[in-house]
């Protein structure tokens, strides 16, 4: 069985909102601008610096999609994961604000597209290696921010999926 450009991107498209939805749910178990900026050791990042990493990435990878590299010289990376004591509200406008990047641009793509070259950091990749790579990247932090709201909320946490047996 092979699988269109149109339903490969359709199918892409459920999968980047169901990982949107995954934070959304984990955000919407946090409480304070404090628990946003908790780290469980130094090395680690808190939800907010995962959330600016996000939507630096998202900026510059989903801005202008088709036609400049997605690694733009205007994005400043290492400031993504300075601590800094945005609020909570600061922070999800910053989310929402790349989730609305990448569908913008996910959505514009048409079948015709999917023969082009694109590149990231000076790599060449197809559009559908370009929305795999972004794809694994973003599920990826969502998983650590599903994680760290699991450890802040502990007991209280509500289950994002199927919940396991308590006896």
């Amino acid at each position: 069985m092979s699988i269109s450009a149109t339903d490969f991107l359709k199918e892409s498209i459920s999968e980047y909102r169901k990982y949107k939805n995954f934070g959304d749910k984990s955000f919407a178990q946090i409480l304070t601008d404090a628990e946003m900026h908790w780290q469980p050791n130094e090395e680690s990042n808190s939800i907010a610096i995962i959330i600016k990493h996000l939507h630096g990435n998202m900026l510059s990878r989903w801005t202008d999609f088709l036609t400049t590299d997605g690694e733009k010289p205007t994005r400043t990376r290492d400031e993504e994961f300075i601590g800094r004591k945005e609020t909570k509200a600061e922070l999800l406008d910053l989310w929402e604000q790349g989730w609305q990047c990448t569908f913008n641009a996910l959505e514009s793509l048409t079948e015709k597209d999917f023969d082009k070259i694109i590149t990231i950091r000076n790599e060449p990749h197809t559009i559908v290696q370009a929305i795999l790579r972004q794809l694994s990247h973003y599920s990826q932090h969502v998983g650590q921010i599903i994680y760290i709201t699991k450890m802040i909320r502990n007991e209280e946490w509500k289950t994002l999926t199927i919940p396991r047996k308590r006896v």
